[in-house]
């Protein structure tokens, strides 16, 4: 059973930011027209375009009494920002910028943040931010007055910089290394280590079967998962017979074929196999008609 909820309730609002989740956190540090810096953190953040570089963030009306928040004030005042992401080396101090200090109280002292001078724009960047993209805001789309609506900074990124311990020698980022965090909801938060991080191949030049073409017999399988027929349909083709039987034929010197027969165990290697990313593989046992 599915229960549904209308907008506008708190269970509502209180499951959009668990259902839309993991989200990527951004400190923007933007200054007012008496240069007074701010440093904000959002959630409500995220790349938007390649060409030009766009990415957004919204600071939205504060939930208590629709009034808007300093980091919006200040893009208004002067359309710069610095986009400095959030790794989990200063996510508590990131958290503390989120405090709602007076106007003019500078963000980066509270927490304990370096400011340090931007290239392009007025707004510093935070020195402990593994990435630092110096913005150029090109519109602000306020969509309501209401409390919690929503105020989209629409930011062309002009310029990045990357600590160069996160490079390597043809200046990649590893996801690796990055250590970043995301916000969930309430007061959850989730880390990106290398034992959440795993690959899904992209379909980007190739047209796959799709799970609607795969044999009745892999379809409805009782060990293939889902996530297996999806890997299984982005292949652009199958495996001829001819490449199965010797692929059968390989095997046959190997090991006693004749275990392997019963066609539960062939789908549950080739969910192995394929839990592996191993797709060709799982491919053959699945084919095989022994």
């Amino acid at each position: 059973m599915t229960k549904s909820f209308d907008p506008n309730t708190e269970s509502f609002n209180r499951l959009l930011k668990h259902a839309i989740s993991p989200r990527p956190i951004c400190f923007a540090s933007t200054i007012d027209k008496q240069g007074n810096v701010n440093l904000s953190p959002f959630s409500f953040f995220n790349l938007m375009g390649q060409t030009p570089p766009i990415c957004v963030f919204s600071p939205v009306n504060k939930m208590r009494d629709g009034a808007k928040k300093h980091t919006l004030d200040n893009v208004l005042e002067h359309p710069e920002c610095v986009i400095n992401i959030i790794n989990y080396d200063i996510v508590q101090q990131q958290s503390l910028t989120s405090v709602e200090y007076k106007k003019g109280v500078n963000e980066f002292e509270k927490a304990g943040l370096t400011p340090i001078p931007s290239d392009l724009v007025k707004p510093p960047r935070v020195k402990e931010s593994p990435i630092q993209m110096e913005c150029k805001v090109r519109e602000v789309v306020s969509i309501s007055n209401e409390p919690g609506a929503a105020n989209l900074v629409i930011a062309e990124i002009i310029k990045i910089h990357v600590e160069e311990n996160f490079l390597d020698d043809e200046n990649n980022v590893s996801p690796f290394t990055l250590d970043l965090v995301a916000r969930l909801g309430d007061d959850y938060y989730c880390r990106v280590i290398p034992e959440s991080i795993f690959e899904v191949a992209k379909p980007i030049r190739t047209i796959g079967i799709g799970v609607d073409n795969l044999p009745e017999e892999i379809k409805f399988s009782n060990y293939l998962t889902g996530n297996h027929l999806g890997q299984l349909g982005n292949q652009e083709k199958t495996p001829t017979k001819e490449m199965v039987e010797n692929f059968k034929e390989q095997l046959k010197q190997r090991l006693e074929i004749e275990k392997f027969k019963p066609i539960e165990v062939r789908h549950q290697i080739a969910a192995k196999l394929l839990d592996q990313g191993d797709v060709n593989g799982a491919w053959f046992w699945l084919l095989m008609e022994l």
